[in-house]
């Protein structure tokens, strides 16, 4: 299972992702989309452990 709770990334001023909360089940497939620039990969990159979110978790 993932779990991402109150997910948020902030550079300097500028808010890449805010509030994010979800969970996807073992066996379950996500997808994330929206327009360019609204932090789809920044969000993925939290998940992944390679960015670390400014408040929030994931596991």
């Amino acid at each position: 299972m993932l779990t991402a709770t109150n997910l948020r990334k902030e550079y300097g001023s500028l808010v890449a992702v805010d509030d994010v909360n979800l969970e996807i089940e073992t066996g379950e497939f996500a997808t994330i989309v929206g327009p360019s620039g609204c932090g789809k990969t920044t969000l993925l990159r939290m998940l992944a452990g390679h960015l670390e979110p400014t408040s929030g978790r994931s596991i």
